[in-house]
């Protein structure tokens, strides 16, 4: 059997940050456009009807110059690796940044080397700051344009391998049992266990016969010889919602100690201004709680499906494979918490003003009775 060729197909690498609580993305594609090399345009869902599923609000998509890539091991005869740069900006203040790197007329197995190369190459553990001189670009030139920057440090990787055309057509059917797609999507180089395997191969999907997607929790694979991106992009969201639920999860763990430890600091302190105290703490968390669920509910309808069952499906595996909606779930239980305490600190305010005015009458009852038994003696 002869040996399978890519004859088109790419490499996709993304990496999402949170950049502030908002972006405004008409400031920001005025900014771009002012920008030397500035080249903009809202994203959409190219090949699904808008009415099937579209985005809540569709992102900025821009052009950033293209790099070369350190790759450390290259199929014989490869010249440097050159990756084309866009970046992807959603309203709720995650920035998307992505690598392409299109492939000649491949083999196989060299493609599958091309991608684990790749991997290594931009990912954490890398040691090259492509990702950093990248976003560091961003904020300078888009800086107006963040409402309430943050300094996380929160970011989410994932890694896409692309293929339009094989040199022979393929069903899915027959794609999966051509070849061996675990090495792919599992970056190991030595054989993995029967289960390991089936675990790695569990989620596909496809619409036609002759399309696939295999998705996993870092990687994924995709077989579409229309070349449509609907199901590469349906695979960013899904992560920038996984990265913005981190974010705030980390947010209100950060938070929740915090609140303890003003909580106790107010009920410590019993004096005429305790009341108040209980009521600046109590609005602090209820903007707090505000903030956080105003943004919750950009992000989790920042694509709205309707009638696109396949993209649909996709997207809800993709969510649930990500544990998008343990993180939510999680942030959720302690928003409640701190509803709670505020509700109860507002309680206890106003069990504080009734009981300063309670002493104020009898002070002042007692003073009446002072004065009158003054006068009477007198």
């Amino acid at each position: 059997m002869s040996e399978l060729s890519v004859t088109t197909g790419h490499v996709l690498a993304l990496r999402l940050f949170d950049v502030a609580y908002g972006i405004n993305l008409a400031v920001a594609e005025t900014l771009w456009a002012q920008h030397a090399t500035g080249r903009s345009s809202r994203s959409r869902l190219t090949a699904t009807p808008p009415k099937a599923m579209a985005f809540g609000v569709e992102p900025l998509s821009l052009e950033l110059d293209p790099v070369t890539l350190p790759l450390d091991t290259l199929p014989p005869g490869w010249p440097p690796v050159e990756a084309v740069v866009t970046a992807r900006l959603y309203d709720f203040g995650t920035v998307s940044l992505a690598l392409r790197v299109n492939t000649p007329n491949i083999a196989w197995d060299d493609y599958a080397v091309l991608l684990n190369t790749v991997d290594r190459a931009v990912g954490q553990a890398s040691g090259t700051r492509i990702w950093e001189k990248m976003l560091d670009l961003l904020r300078g030139v888009l800086a107006a344009s963040f409402v309430k920057p943050t300094p996380s440090t929160v970011a989410e990787d994932y890694l896409i391998g692309v293929v339009q055309r094989f040199d022979t057509k393929f069903t899915a059917a027959e794609l999966l049992g051509r070849v061996d797609l675990v090495p792919l999507l599992s970056g190991e180089r030595r054989a993995l266990s029967d289960g390991a395997r089936a675990d790695l191969l569990r989620q596909r999907f496809s619409y036609y016969a002759d399309d696939l997607v295999v998705l996993t929790w870092d990687r994924a694979f995709i077989y579409e010889p229309r070349g449509d991106s609907d199901v590469a992009d349906v695979l960013e969201v899904a992560n920038a919602q996984l990265l913005q639920m981190r974010y705030y999860d980390e947010l209100l763990d950060d938070e929740l100690p915090r609140m303890y430890d003003m909580v106790e600091q107010t009920r410590s302190r019993l004096n005429l201004f305790a009341a108040r105290r209980y009521a600046e703490l109590a609005h602090k968390l209820t903007t707090l709680v505000a903030e956080v669920t105003e943004l919750t509910e950009k992000v989790e309808n920042a694509l709205q499906v309707t009638e696109d069952v396949y993209l649909a499906r996709i997207y809800a595996a993709a969510l649930d494979l990500y544990r998008v909606p343990t993180v939510s779930r999680a942030v959720n239980r302690k928003l409640s918490i701190i509803r709670d305490t505020y509700t109860s600190l507002y309680d206890e305010a106003s069990s504080r003003s009734s009981q300063m005015m309670e002493a104020a009458i009898l002070v002042l009852i007692m003073v009446e009775v002072v004065l009158a038994f003054l006068r009477h003696g007198g």
